[in-house]
């Protein structure tokens, strides 16, 4: 699963675009913007457009939370699926693109972790 957070394309956004999206870099933004999180970093190309780049800001704390309540290791694989599975979101529903930093909620990260462990829930409207 960790390649295809690596490099996929995710859409087709509201205007029937596909993006070509690469995954850039992992780390925890405490180094580099005094936050508790951890910050995914993808570049973005639609389809006949210019490259961007989106910032996945993770709050650490919930994923320290969902990892212990699974009884599992908290790892940049599973941090690059759920920073993967909500831009992926967001590229589909336009919701958030004119950002380049975008912070996903507690309750986005528990959703996006139940649908990687095949819990089927809802999508928020």
């Amino acid at each position: 699963m960790s390649d295809q957070s690596r490099l996929f394309e995710a859409g087709p956004d509201p205007f029937g675009r596909m993006w070509k999206v690469q995954f850039r870099w992992l780390q925890t933004a405490i180094s580099i913007r005094h936050a508790n999180t951890v910050d995914v970093k993808f570049f973005v190309t639609p389809d006949g457009g210019e490259t961007e780049e989106k910032i996945i800001s993770l709050p650490h704390a919930s994923l320290l939370k969902i990892a212990q309540e699974r009884k599992q290791k908290l790892s940049d694989p599973y941090c690059m699926r759920i920073a993967a599975a909500h831009l992926k979101r967001m590229i589909e529903t336009s919701e958030d693109m004119e950002k380049t930093l975008v912070a996903v909620t507690p309750a986005e990260l528990a959703q996006y972790d139940q649908q990687s462990n095949g819990v089927t829930v809802p999508q928020p409207r």
